[in-house]
């Protein structure tokens, strides 16, 4: 904690239009260290700017729906702070409706639609299946557009 902390009072001292803001929501990203650190540099190197949830999860484990506005800090696996986003933009549509825009966006892998749909889908086989769960085209899924405003 104490590492987050000295991260979020450097940013803050650097960008003191932020001095009132609590530390925010700190996480990482994936399930898996691999991709978990590997999507921490992307963020870092500005080319990771969006993410998405399943609707099922955030309804399920009972978490906040993302909002523009929203700060966050993305860790890497082992919990090291990385940097401070911001989110921009936020739109809620079907699985089989995310754009080659958006997934492009994302940053992952060849940043294709393709890998995109294919890393996504097991993702959420792993995430839904121990609750007797399971992804299907239609399930609404979060798509979080996100600018990454500082990193230590």
């Amino acid at each position: 904690m104490s590492n987050l902390k000295t991260f979020w009072e450097r940013f803050v001292t650097e960008n003191p239009v932020y001095a009132e803001h609590e530390m925010p929501f700190t996480d990482y990203f994936c399930d898996n260290k691999k991709d978990a650190d590997e999507c921490a540099d992307l963020v870092v190197e500005d080319i990771k700017r969006a993410t998405t949830s399943s609707v099922w999860a955030i309804e399920k484990f009972g978490e906040k729906m993302p909002a523009v506005g929203d700060l966050s800090i993305v860790t890497n696996w082992d919990g090291e702070p990385k940097a401070v986003i911001e989110v921009t933009k936020v739109e809620v549509v079907k699985f089989r409706d995310v754009t080659a825009e958006y997934a492009f966006t994302e940053g992952e892998g060849d940043k294709s639609l393709q890998f995109w749909r294919d890393v996504h889908w097991e993702f959420y086989k792993r995430e839904m299946q121990p609750h007797g769960e399971h992804p299907t085209e239609e399930m609404q899924v979060v798509c979080e557009y996100f600018t990454t405003i500082w990193h230590g």
